[in-house]
């Protein structure tokens, strides 16, 4: 095989590890809720589950229900309401503390075959200075349904049934960061495209090397 012939068959190798990188990061994802936490007007996924996290006084909580690949595909919660806003009916207390909520119940496309997600809203929950996230979910949005696992499986009672199961996913990715619970999802997909990408460019790269190699010994 020649130097040209043997660049173009690395080449065309690139490509099919791109192409399966690819599918595998578009081919599943999971249904689930996540968890985020709203910053100087922005959402970060949550470093740790509602259940362990005990936000102070003035802080701002956000659930998303969506069909997510990993942390880094999942969808945030949509509004921007602030604090002062979801809880300005709600004054201080001693000894308690007020957590604002922002509960997305997400889209038609992400909701389990049958069921159809409630409208979006917000909440102030007023609970004890050592609540976590998830007691102050609990006072303004239940039922709660949680797996074996502790996985945050349902907010007021939605969805019906499921929790994180892992489902078909081939619409376009969404690019984010959180989870709903003690655990996440599989983060392994979303390594995919980069890994690709990173392939194509490695072995391009080792096919024009090799070719100017034998090139420049036959030149010599």
């Amino acid at each position: 095989m020649t130097g040209g012939r043997r660049a173009v068959s690395l080449t065309l190798a690139a490509f099919v590890l791109l192409a399966a990188a690819v599918t595998q990061a578009h081919a599943a994802g999971y249904r689930y809720w996540s968890f985020w936490e709203r910053t100087d007007g922005r959402w970060t996924y949550a470093t740790q589950g509602p259940a362990s996290a005990r936000p102070d006084d003035g802080a701002v909580a956000g659930f998303r229900f969506a069909v997510s690949a990993d942390s880094a595909d999942a969808s945030r919660p949509r509004g921007t309401a602030d604090f002062r806003t979801i809880c300005a009916a709600t004054p201080a207390r001693s000894g308690m503390k007020r957590v604002a909520l922002v509960l997305d119940f997400g889209t038609p496309a992400d909701a389990p075959s049958g069921e159809s997600p409630p409208a979006g809203r917000t909440a102030c929950a007023r609970v004890p200075d050592d609540a976590t996230t998830a007691d102050a979910l609990a006072a303004v949005a239940p039922p709660l349904r949680y797996d074996t696992n502790a996985l945050l499986c349902a907010i007021a009672g939605y969805p019906h049934r499921g929790c994180g199961e892992q489902v078909s996913d081939t619409r376009k990715p969404r690019r984010i960061t959180g989870h709903g619970a003690e655990k996440s999802p599989s983060d392994g997909p979303a390594l995919g495209l980069p890994i690709g990408v990173g392939a194509v460019v490695l072995l391009a790269g080792a096919a024009v090397w090799q070719t100017r190699r034998r090139r420049n010994e036959r030149n010599g």
